[in-house]
């Protein structure tokens, strides 16, 4: 090779080595500055996300004059990111307003200062451009700028404040006396029969069940969506299944079947029957609440009770009851709810209209609007003797005229002689309270409204400095007393007022029309009251004991435990005892109406009767310290333990509350 060749290569290599030399600085230059751009980028998007997820999370709003703004929130998380407005052209927005979601799903943020269910923050960061788009710009004609503006958006959402309001029945400690109504009535409600003991019912009531727990092992035996709990409290569900969602949350390995607890769930099961229920009914979960505040536990004998309460409305039965009462011969209780209760309810509060606390999205609880008939067989002797003497004290002035009546000859009590040759004609007899072999019946219809309580109000300061406040309603009880057939007791129309009581007849001079010859032959149905007489009954307005509207409000941190986190035990205010019916009837019962019964003058009787009546109208005032000491401890020992039974209180104060403020909890959505 020529020392010409040679010298050629040489220069060639070397040409070589600089192109990839010059090659490698320019990849080297677009590497660093795009490295550069990026970390100041990332860095940048980083500020956003904290600043947006720290306004966010303390919930701060774009309201003028207020105490947490978010702009203030935000800007003080850039301050501690290093990230100061003003220097070095920096610039931070901060926006308030609310998210919405288009047909592809796809999150949009929309601009509305009087809203903060989302915030968004836009920081801005002016950056020189790359050294490579320098030297481009040094062979372009077209000046650019060597300054960049870089920009980061962030969305974030607060957590929502929750809140649980939690009713339970006031039985706590159960005795064979409850058992035994409850019983009878549970399973009466459900239309089988049961015969727990009183420790079957006692771990019911002290067994917890986790709702979270319940509601996903729910989904996964009925094959639905797990946490789609909108579908599940949607669903109709046999009673029977729901029942055995439990026994497999509580049991899930199949080795408690013979403790109490699984044993009396187990036999309820097999009650129920087919009648199926949509679980909305009993639980209310407001639209979009997280999942998540489901987590808590709820007693077994509340949901039970809750569930029986349900079908009963739906299967429509009317539960008979058999009670033993001391010295009562016989009690048969009828009942019916006519409005089921809902015990739990969860949702934000934020949400709630302050003007209409009960609208759409409310946060509400309430108890079982319920109608029974108790028909209360008395013996001769016992209790109703002090009512049986002071009626024959009343009557002792009027003896004289009744025994004349007595004593008359058959043309003497008949309003014509036509009666004797077989012409119809009115034929008289007296009925007293001692009537029958059974002794005299007296039926009681109790109509209960619901008892409701609501959240009206709170205020979320910080995770521990919080307050909620609610607004009870108590239930309407109206008692009536008399004779009530079970037509009567139980109308179509659910105002207590339908309720028709006949008074109770002390003394009943009724008649009825005959076609006899000389005493024989046959009379058609017996007319009450038609000579007169006396009655006894407690109607409305006087047996109706008037609703009150309470509010409660729970505070932390005073009392940290009164106001706990959702997913922990709720509390129940320490003054949670329930009003009993009978510490309600004293005044009623002792206002019982007397009803005087006043015959016509046209005839025989009536002429006879009609002089007494004055003595009557003077004296039956005397019946009532003897009725009050009569039937109001025969109504306790009724009223008193169907009612707790069914979870009927007029006051529902054992109302439990929880509720999480979620203060720096946020989510990035956007």
């Amino acid at each position: 090779m020529s020392p010409l060749n040679h010298l050629q290569q040489r220069g060639a290599i070397g040409l070589m080595a600089a192109g990839t030399l010059a090659l490698a600085l320019l990849c080297m230059l677009v590497v660093l500055d795009s490295g550069r751009l990026y970390m100041e980028r990332r860095s940048l998007q980083r500020v956003a996300d904290m600043a947006a997820l720290e306004a966010a999370g303390r919930h701060g709003n774009c309201l003028p004059a207020t105490t947490a703004s978010a702009v203030a929130f935000a800007t003080q998380s850039g301050i501690r990111n290093d990230f100061v407005q003003g220097n070095d052209g920096r610039t931070m927005t901060t926006l308030c307003g609310n998210l919405s979601v288009d047909a592809s799903g796809m999150r949009t943020f929309n601009t509305d200062a009087s809203k903060y269910e989302a915030i968004q923050v836009v920081v801005t960061h002016p950056v020189p451009r790359s050294i490579a788009s320098g030297v481009a710009s040094y062979f372009s004609s077209t000046p650019i700028e060597p300054i960049i503006s870089m920009k980061a958006t962030a969305v974030a959402q607060p957590a929502a404040p929750l809140v649980q309001l939690t009713l339970r029945s006031a039985a706590m400690t159960l005795s064979s006396a409850n058992a035994a109504v409850l019983n009878p009535l549970i399973g009466g409600l459900l239309g089988g029969s049961l015969n727990l003991s009183v420790a079957g019912w006692q771990g019911l009531v002290d067994t917890n069940l986790n709702l979270l727990s319940y509601l996903t092992r729910l989904s996964t035996d009925l094959n639905l969506k797990v946490g789609d709990y909108t579908q599940l409290l949607t669903t109709n569900i046999s009673v029977s299944q729901l029942i055995q969602s439990a026994i497999s949350v509580l049991d899930p390995n199949n080795t408690l079947a013979a403790t109490a607890t699984i044993s009396s769930l187990n036999a309820i099961k097999t009650a129920a029957g087919s009648t199926t229920i949509a679980l909305g009914d009993l639980l209310q979960v407001q639209s979009g609440s997280n999942l998540a505040a489901l987590n808590t536990n709820m007693r077994v004998f509340d949901l039970v009770q809750g569930l029986v309460q349900v079908a009963n409305k739906k299967n429509g039965l009317m539960s008979a009851v058999q009670l033993n009462v001391p010295g009562v011969a016989q009690v048969t209780a009828r009942v019916q709810v006519i409005q089921t209760p809902q015990i739990s309810a969860i949702g934000d509060p934020s949400k709630i209209d302050p003007s209409n606390p009960t609208g759409a999205n409310r946060i509400f609880v309430r108890t079982a609007q319920t109608r029974a008939l108790l028909s209360i067989n008395l013996p001769v002797l016992g209790v109703i003797t002090p009512l049986l003497n002071a009626a024959t004290n009343l009557l002792t002035p009027l003896t004289p005229v009744i025994n004349s009546v007595l004593s008359l000859n058959l043309a003497a009590t008949i309003e014509s002689v036509a009666c004797l040759v077989g012409a119809g004609c009115t034929m008289y007899d007296f009925k007293w309270l001692t009537t029958g072999s059974a002794g005299p019946q007296i039926d009681v219809s109790i109509s209960t409204s619901s008892a409701q309580s609501y959240v009206t109000g709170y205020t979320c300061t910080s995770n521990t400095n919080k307050t909620l406040t609610t607004h009870t309603d108590s239930a309407l009880l109206n008692l009536k007393i008399g004779q009530i057939s079970s037509a009567a007791a139980f109308p179509a129309s659910t105002d207590p007022n339908a309720v028709v009581a006949l008074p109770l007849p002390v003394l009943d001079i009724g008649s009825s029309v005959c076609k006899k010859i000389l005493g024989i032959g046959t009379c058609g149905p017996r007319t009450s009251f038609t000579g007169g007489g006396l009655g006894i009954s407690v109607n409305s307005p006087i047996g109706q004991v008037q609703s009150t509207s309470t509010n409660f409000t729970y505070t932390a941190p005073s009392t940290p435990s009164q106001l706990p986190e959702v997913n922990t035990d709720p509390f129940f205010p320490l003054t949670a005892n329930a009003t009993l019916p009978s510490s309600l009837l004293a005044g009623t019962i002792a206002g019982v109406q007397v009803h005087m019964y006043s015959p016509p003058t046209n005839n025989v009787l009536g002429s006879l009767m009609s002089g007494a009546e004055s003595l009557l109208g003077t004296i039956t005032s005397s019946l009532d310290s003897t009725i009050n000491s009569t039937l109001s401890p025969l109504l306790t020992g009724v009223l008193d333990p169907l009612l707790t039974s069914l979870g009927v209180t007029l006051n529902p104060v054992n109302l439990g509350a929880n509720m999480s403020c979620n203060i720096g909890q946020a989510t990035l959505v956007i």
